[in-house]
């Protein structure tokens, strides 16, 4: 799973916040983080480890969150840019359904024993091609709207993530 994850957080997140200072590049690899991290350990033999699929946590969101607000306190241009990570790891347990494998999604809250050892993209199995299908198709549907097939728009993004629509 790509693009489900890319479209879904970039198309809620401007929905709610439209936001043109708002970096959607952050916003789109961090909703791509947690398979990617949690997919690493369980195919590098953390199987036995207690953490797996700690990107799944919502306390590991949660966790996230905290430090960044923490650690960017009086930074408010760094701040603003950072916020997108945590954000894209909410979207990411959102738009993968993370919420219900209980004791995953509330580790270590619900104990410290992770019953279910593989990713929910992967449980999924071929249910993944028509969400991954309509990913595209809302990738496309973005690069329209936002105006990407524009030389200064697209280079705009790709130097500091914002996307704008000018009606």
């Amino acid at each position: 799973m790509f693009f489900w994850f890319i479209a879904t957080s970039i198309w809620s997140v401007w929905f709610v916040f439209r936001d043109p200072k708002f970096d959607y590049r952050v916003l789109a690899i961090a909703a791509l983080i947690p398979d990617l991290v949690d997919g690493l350990l369980l195919a590098f033999g953390t199987s036995q480890n207690m953490m797996d699929n700690v990107m799944h946590s919502v306390v590991t969101s949660i966790v996230v969150l905290f430090t960044i607000m923490i650690a960017t306190a009086g930074r408010r241009p760094i701040r603003q840019r950072l916020l997108a990570i945590p954000i894209g790891l909410f979207m990411h347990l959102i738009y993968d359904g993370a919420f219900t494998a209980t004791k995953t999604f509330w580790w270590p809250l619900a104990g410290t024993a992770v019953e279910d050892k593989s990713l929910p993209s992967i449980e999924r199995g071929l249910v993944n091609l028509p969400l991954e299908l309509f990913g595209i198709i809302a990738c496309i549907v973005a690069w329209r709207y936002f105006a990407l097939f524009d030389t200064h728009r697209r280079q705009t993004f790709l130097k500091t993530g914002s996307l704008q629509r000018t009606d």
